[in-house]
């Protein structure tokens, strides 16, 4: 059976390489066996690997944090998945062809649905549906900022948003993005730039604006803030710039602008069990409708790992990289 596997922190095509090892034994009490059909390469993934997340695994480490696959045989006591079921595997450590999974780390998802989406569902859909749902109370017709749009959460909030009847501003940094993002739905698409809330106020008509949604961090959080209406909210999630967030004491103190953190794992611990569950419902029941969907670039085998972290971590790319670690689904 092949892993992925990295025992340096480092760049993550250069330390992270598959090897064979050992197929999983029989499913225990209370555990499944599932067969990994799809992984995508996240953010997230390199950072781990490089060693830049905010905890580090002991190494050697197994990276991956989602995938989706199909169940291979359960263990006693296990009820609520059977045989032949596809599952979302909530859990980490997913870049494999195979693996024993507790049975509580698994969603059961429908058969039909399209595979390379599903294998998306965990992190980014749920992370931007609960940074829109749990800072500020939005209806029908209000604005939300975000930059890095056309990052995969950045592509999911849009869709989100618009199927609420919410507006979007979408932040990037390089013209070309304009298109596909209007079209995805959003309503505005700029590029950064020290005027940005001069043209953000433009192109809104001097709305009221409450909250950003932040992945770059650096200076642009003050452009963010100064684009709000008095006691607006930015949410950080990302650090893509490398650079701390930083707010002018201007927009703080002065204006009650507020910075405050989201981070999914922390924010899935605090729901109760049928809550997560009923998240993934909804956002499965928008994937099929077809509200959920980002751009697949390229596919590549689990033998071709290195290739596709390096394809991951290249700027330009116009969809996300999967990996189909048991070949091509039919």
């Amino acid at each position: 059976m092949k892993i992925v596997q990295f025992g340096d922190f480092g760049p993550p095509g250069q330390v992270a390489s598959w090897i064979e090892t050992d197929e999983p034994e029989s499913p225990g009490n209370g555990e499944v066996l599932v067969e990994v059909e799809a992984f995508p390469i996240n953010p997230v993934d390199l950072l781990i690997i490089s060693g830049n997340y905010a905890s580090k695994p002991p190494l050697p480490a197994i990276p991956g944090s989602e995938g989706v696959g199909r169940v291979v045989e359960v263990g006693p006591s296990v009820e609520h998945v059977g045989a032949g079921d596809r599952v979302l595997l909530m859990g980490r450590e997913n870049w494999v062809q195979r693996k024993l999974v507790p049975g509580e780390q698994l969603i059961k998802l429908p058969s039909g649905a399209d595979i390379a989406q599903l294998a998306m569902l965990k992190i980014n859909p749920a992370t931007a549906r609960l940074m829109l749902r749990n800072y500020v109370d939005l209806g029908p017709g209000d604005w939300v900022i975000q930059d890095a749009a056309n990052s995969g959460v950045g592509n999911y909030l849009i869709r989100l948003a618009a199927a609420e009847g919410l507006r979007t501003v979408n932040v990037v940094r390089r013209k070309e993005l304009i298109a596909p993002l209007k079209e995805m739905g959003g309503d505005v698409v700029l590029i950064d730039g020290k005027d940005l809330p001069q043209r953000i106020a433009a192109a809104t008509g001097n709305a009221e604006i409450r909250l950003a949604i932040d992945a770059v961090a650096g200076d642009i959080c003050d452009r963010l803030a100064a684009s709000l209406a008095e006691g607006g909210t930015i949410v950080n999630y990302g650090l893509l710039s490398g650079n701390p967030c930083a707010v002018s004491p201007l927009n703080v103190v002065f204006r009650g602008i507020t910075l405050t953190g989201f981070w999914l794992v922390k924010a899935l611990g605090a729901m109760a069990r049928e809550d997560i569950r009923s998240l993934y419902d909804k956002l499965v029941e928008q994937l099929v409708e077809g509200v959920l969907h980002v751009e697949i670039e390229k596919a590549y085998p689990i033998e071709d790992i290195k290739t596709a972290l390096e394809h991951a971590g290249r700027e330009s790319r116009n969809g996300k990289i999967l990996v189909m670690p048991n070949g091509p689904v039919g």
